[in-house]
């Protein structure tokens, strides 16, 4: 087979060698600024760039004309997003060229966090009290009833990039007016103050196949407007919560329609002990996550991804390695450092050390949910006091 891969972000190596290992012949689309970065070019056939990276409709007629050139004298099996912002990209190609897999309707679902809430709601996943930005009548009365503060989101980012908090009506009209032409773009939602869990999983013929619950110590939200330490631990299997999440998850996935893909899903344990959804993606989660997920059960989830890709293009079954049953947890920091020395952390836990140019990061895992939390409170300090740096909220580092 030949499998496109798309990805604007430097990511997804994993899968590229995972993909090149099944015997697939591989293309690389991407940025033409992530041309020098480090691809594991022995796993890559052909690259191709993009000079504009964007989805708009204009940029996404180019990125057909492009593929259609290249498709006189390559045949193209699969087209895979590897990053949310490609999602798009990839539904786009893949109708426009009748190329098996998500077409643009389902990939909505993925990536347009509107679409998403609406189809929650419509198939009784509890979802935050969420409105639209389109109609002014409409609106005024979702800011008058709902209770502060609320969250207006864009609806097409990753993580928490262009998220604004507001605290009444008028700050809500404020920022709405300040939107102007773009208002379309974005939507409001409902605070709900609590813990958020994420899920990484694994689908096949429309059913959960590999799942792993896990809980932020520090939200992605909180990092990027709060300039904190991103932290991230694994739920135990039998935890009551992870029984919950597992089945929420399942019903998402069944309501988005989701057939076979990695996915990452985003739950709220509410102060209430409720679970409400937050958003999901069909892709593996970003900041490292697949790597503390391989870390407690040895499934990676990039290779696995690859496999099962390949899996479904030639029409072969798939099934997910055995996994073990372990805890780990990660820990992430912009650092003031180009390169920050790590070696002072010799925890004989610590299973992976981050390589990233102004950033440090770890890993550790254990049979001890407590000596994975004790792990990575004592590191919280350490690097804050020793490493840590900050940026502004537009910063996209942990995407």
């Amino acid at each position: 087979m030949t499998i496109l891969c798309i990805t604007c972000y430097y990511k997804g190596a994993p899968f590229l060698r995972a993909a090149k290992a099944a015997g697939n012949t591989v293309y690389l689309l991407t940025a033409k600024k992530l041309e020098h970065e480090f691809w594991p070019r022995e796993s890559i056939d052909e690259f191709f760039y993009l000079e504009d990276d964007s989805n708009s409709p204009t940029n996404l007629y180019n990125l057909a004309k492009g593929f259609a050139w290249m498709a006189r004298s390559r045949k193209i099996d699969r087209v895979v997003a590897l990053d949310d912002f490609d999602v798009e990209k990839a539904a786009y190609l893949r109708e426009e060229f009748r190329i098996p897999g998500m077409g643009q309707t389902t990939a909505r679902h993925f990536r347009d966090k509107l679409a998403m809430r609406v189809r929650a709601w419509e198939n009784g996943i509890p979802v935050p009290r969420f409105a639209d930005l389109f109609n002014d009548v409409e609106l005024t009365q979702y800011a008058n009833t709902v209770t502060y503060p609320c969250l207006v989101k864009p609806r097409g980012e990753a993580s928490a990039t262009g998220i604004k908090k507001v605290h009444s009506a008028q700050e809500l009209w404020d920022h709405v007016h300040s939107l102007g032409e773009r208002r379309k773009d974005f939507l409001v939602e409902e605070f709900r103050p609590g813990d958020v869990y994420h899920v990484d999983a694994l689908s096949v013929d429309g059913e959960i196949v590999f799942c792993q619950v896990s809980r932020y110590l520090s939200t992605p939200f909180e990092v990027a407007h709060g300039g904190g330490i991103f932290r991230s631990v694994s739920v135990p299997y039998h935890d009551e919560d992870a029984v919950i999440l597992r089945r929420l998850t399942e019903d998402v996935m069944h309501a988005f329609r989701m057939q076979f893909s990695a996915s990452h899903t985003e739950f709220i344990k509410t102060q209430d002990g409720q679970f409400v959804f937050l958003e999901t993606a069909s892709r593996v989660g970003g900041a490292h996550l697949a790597e503390m997920v391989e870390a407690a059960t040895g499934v990676s989830l990039w290779e696995e991804w690859a496999k099962l890709e390949t899996a479904m293009a030639q029409e072969k079954p798939y099934s997910v390695p055995q996994r073990r049953y372990d805890q780990s947890g990660i820990i992430v920091s912009l650092s003031r450092y180009e390169h920050p020395d790590t070696a002072g952390f010799t925890d004989p836990e610590i299973v992976w050390r981050m390589d990233k140019k102004q950033h440090i990061g770890l890993i550790v895992a254990s049979e001890s949910t407590q000596r994975i939390l004790d792990l990575l409170d004592d590191y919280a300090g350490r690097i804050g006091r020793d490493f840590h740096a900050s940026a502004p909220p537009a910063s996209k580092s942990l995407h």
